[in-house]
This record gives structure tokens, C-alpha cells and sequence, in this order.
């Protein structure tokens, strides 16, 4: 699986962790199931939190939405209580409902009073439209296949053309799921800050990789209509409003690429941190939470935005060649940066012989 520093291209400064990925923030678990028969190319992904009962032991949750085309649930309840109360599930646009039925069946199954004697539960499923490379009026995610998603949660990640990323477009080239991480020291204690990113969107010809170069991926220029959806992780000790602020810098990771937020694509992310947990049944009136302090959140800001950037090419890197509906396909960004070298070199010949 090719990444993007195979091609000793480094976004950012600061170091990565040691899978450069999500699940470099402990406990923090990703799985995949991928459909591909004939014209659908699609799946579900699942970003498992923590292990356990997360309806039980919450976990301190935000959300920014950059423009706001999105079929998403979940969003507005955790953007108001500032909890996370289940596994976090992606998928295209009409697979939505049906995951939003799966969380809620795999919360019960752990909570059977949950909706009677307890509190409903609130599931949490964002979306990106897969509609040019997959059928997606074929509605094929079913429950099974996001329960199976959270059941294959493991540390390794797969990314590319897995999971919901199977049928999703970057910037022209084929997208799909992508990860990075980045360390942040605090008064001599290591964190962990990690993305995850279901990536498609990006007008054709308006990647800008961070050594400068545009690469063309010499398909037709339409008007954006995609979406990225960015989940962010992290063990810093921070509380919502700060978490809503770290969110936000992920979007300076987005436009670093040469995105601008069209009018039809839907930016979104959602931050969580493992640290400061939220119970169901508080046994006090006053709970202490751990709080950094504000004057050193530029490194989780700078965090975010690095991995954010980085997950988002590791998904373009690591792709791989998709033919989805009426035989629609898109180009590979790793054929363009493995073809360069040559064409440069031939190039260099051509003109050390004028």
C-alpha cells in the first residue's frame, strides 16, 4: 500500500506516530467492509472510539462543519451536548439510515433499556456521495455489513479503495480513506493526534501537493460536488469548546490542498478525545475534567491541520484503480507521481542535447 512519504513528500513538521495513523491514539480501533460486484462500489467503514460500552462511558465530542452539504446524522445532538455515545460509522449518501438502524440495534444489544427506562441512544453516520463510480440508487449497504464493519475494528488500518472509500473521487484522481497522526507533547507527557478522512472532493485540477507541484488528472473540470468527511482523535486533555476549535483547524488541512469548500460539497469534522469521559449515570453533582491550557493549543491546531493534509493524500496514494457505473473510472494520483521521475529525466536528455 502506497503512502504519500514513499514519495519523499512530508507534509507538515511535526513528527507522526508510529503507524502514522488514527489508531495511533490509543484504543482508537478501525474497520472495514467493502462491496464491489458489478456497478456498486461502495462499503461502510467504522471508527470504534474505545473498547466497551460508549453509551455507559461517553466520550467528550465536537463538531465544525465547514459547508454544510450533507446527509450526515448525529451531528446536531453531539454538537449540543458535546458526547460521543457510539461507534462512528461512514458510508455514501443513501446507506445513511440503514447504519443509523445498525448503531442503534448494536447499542441496545449492549443497553436493552436504552429508548424505555433509559435514554434513546444517538448514532452517529456521516456520508459522501459515491454516485459516479458506484450505483447508488442500488442501496446495497445493509445492517450486517455495519455491524461487520465494527466487528473487523482492529489497529491496522487499510486504506484507499476500502470500506466507503471504495467508490469516492479526489481532486480528478480516485480517493477514498486515509489516515495520519502526529505526536503533542504536554508538560513532558506524550498525545496523540490522529485523522481519519473519507476523501472526495476537490475540483479536477486544483490539487496543489505540498511541494508545489499540480498534478492534472485530465478529466472533465465540473463544478465540485463532493464531500470530505474528517474524523479526528486524539488523548489530549481538552473540553468541548477547545476540541470545536482543533476541528476547525483540520479545514486549513483541506484548503492547504487547493480545496475552496464548493457550494456542492459537504466538509465536515467530528473530534473526539479519549480523555475526560462523560457518564450515563453520574454518581456526583460536579465533575472534574482535565482542561489544557489555551496558550498551548496552536501544537493541537498545528496537529490537526498536518494530519488532516497527510491522511487525505494517504488516501490518494494508497488507492487503487476502480471501473464503477457505465464503465466510469478515475485516474490514480501514484501513476502520476511514479511516471514524473522518467518524464523529467527525458526531459534533462532532450535538453542536454539542444
Amino acid at each position: 500500500m502506497a503512502r504519500i512519504r514513499h514519495f519523499a513528500i512530508t507534509p507538515g513538521t511535526m513528527p507522526p506516530g508510529p503507524r502514522n495513523a488514527i489508531t495511533d491514539v490509543p484504543g482508537v480501533q478501525v474497520g472495514h467492509v467493502t462491496l464491489s460486484s458489478g456497478e456498486v462500489n461502495t462499503g461502510v467503514t467504522a471508527i470504534v472510539p474505545q473498547p466497551g460500552d460508549l453509551f455507559q462511558n461517553k466520550l467528550t465530542a465536537a463538531v465544525e462543519v465547514i459547508n454544510g452539504f450533507g446527509k450526515s446524522t448525529g451531528l446536531v445532538q453531539v454538537a449540543e451536548l458535546g458526547s460521543l455515545e457510539t461507534p462512528i460509522l461512514l458510508t455514501n449518501t443513501f446507506g445513511v439510515g440503514t447504519c443509523a438502524n445498525a448503531l442503534i440495534r448494536h447499542a441496545i444489544a449492549q443497553n436493552p433499556a436504552i429508548g424505555r427506562s433509559a435514554s434513546t441512544v444517538n448514532p452517529v453516520v456521516c456520508e459522501c456521495n459515491d454516485g459516479v463510480l458506484s450505483d447508488i440508487q442500488a442501496m446495497a449497504v445493509t445492517e450486517a455489513d455495519a455491524l461487520q464493519a465494527i466487528e473487523a475494528a482492529q489497529s491496522e488500518v487499510a486504506e484507499g479503495s476500502v470500506g466507503a472509500g471504495r467508490g469516492m473521487i479526489t481532486f480528478g484522481f480516485k480517493g477514498g480513506i486515509g489516515t495520519a497522526s502526529r505526536r503533542v507533547s504536554l508538560q513532558g507527557r506524550k498525545h496523540m493526534l490522529g485523522a481519519l478522512v473519507l476523501s472526495n472532493f476537490g475540483k479536477a485540477g486544483d490539487l496543489v501537493l505540498p511541494d508545489g507541484r499540480r498534478p492534472d488528472p485530465r478529466v472533465p473540470r465540473e463544478a465540485e460536488k463532493g464531500s470530505i468527511i474528517v474524523v479526528l482523535a486524539t488523548d489530549l486533555p481538552v473540553d468541548q469548546r477547545q476540541l470545536s476549535r482543533i476541528c476547525r483547524r483540520a479545514g486549513a488541512g483541506i484548503a492547504r490542498l487547493g480545496a475552496y469548500y464548493g457550494h456542492g460539497s459537504g466538509d465536515i469534522v467530528l473530534g473526539f478525545t479519549t480523555c475526560n469521559r462523560i457518564p450515563q449515570q453520574p454518581e456526583t453533582d460536579v465533575q472534574t475534567i482535565e482542561r489544557m491550557s489555551d496558550n498551548r493549543i496552536d501544537r493541537a491546531f498545528r496537529a490537526a491541520c498536518e494530519a488532516t493534509e497527510e491522511a487525505i493524500l494517504n488516501a490518494m496514494t494508497a488507492a487503487t484503480a476502480v471501473q464503477g457505473r457505465g464503465g466510469a473510472t478515475r485516474p490514480l494520483l501514484v501513476d502520476w507521481l511514479r511516471e514524473l521521475p522518467d518524464k523529467q529525466a527525458s526531459t534533462a536528455k532532450f535538453e542536454n542535447k539542444k
